[in-house]
């Protein structure tokens, strides 16, 4: 994780958690004048609506006003993770054992970058995924993304 993401959120998982909902996860995309940051919120109970959307923007943008951690123009934007949610965490890869996934690396891996398979766990630092009956430890870090395929039957 980049010194950037840290600090973000360091200070928006204490404001998301603060009005009740899971913090999920953040990307932030510097695009040059013009970045993104996106801001993943969860609520296993109730699900998130558009109007849980909107309150925690209202908040996340009160303390990013005060903070100043961006200091270039950013749009920001609340979000359930969906169905198809990323994956941030190593706990969050645990949680979803027996799912599909995809995952990009920063760099090959075994003359590869990009994986789709099955969650089978996760040993000490690394995922271990089953792609076409071969099984994979991919190491965390270098986990550029990942996220849930759904499966629909």
């Amino acid at each position: 994780m980049s010194a950037k993401l840290k600090q973000l959120e360091d200070i928006l998982q204490p404001v998301v958690e603060g009005l009740g909902y899971e913090f999920w996860g953040i990307e932030f995309r510097s695009q040059g004048h013009h970045s993104l940051l996106r801001v993943f919120i969860d609520d296993a109970e109730n699900g998130i609506g558009v109007d849980d959307c909107e309150k925690v923007s209202r908040q996340i943008s009160g303390v990013m006003d005060v903070e100043d951690p961006i200091q270039t123009e950013y749009t920001l934007e609340v979000s359930s993770p969906g169905m198809d949610r990323p994956l941030f965490r190593l706990e969050q890869y645990e949680a979803f054992v027996g799912h599909q996934v995809q995952i990009r690396l920063r760099m090959a891996f075994e003359g590869r970058r990009k994986f789709q398979g099955l969650i089978k766990g996760v040993e000490g630092d690394d995922v271990v995924v089953v792609v076409d009956d071969h099984e994979y430890l991919l190491p965390f870090d270098s986990i550029e993304k990942a996220h849930i395929v759904p499966v629909f039957e």
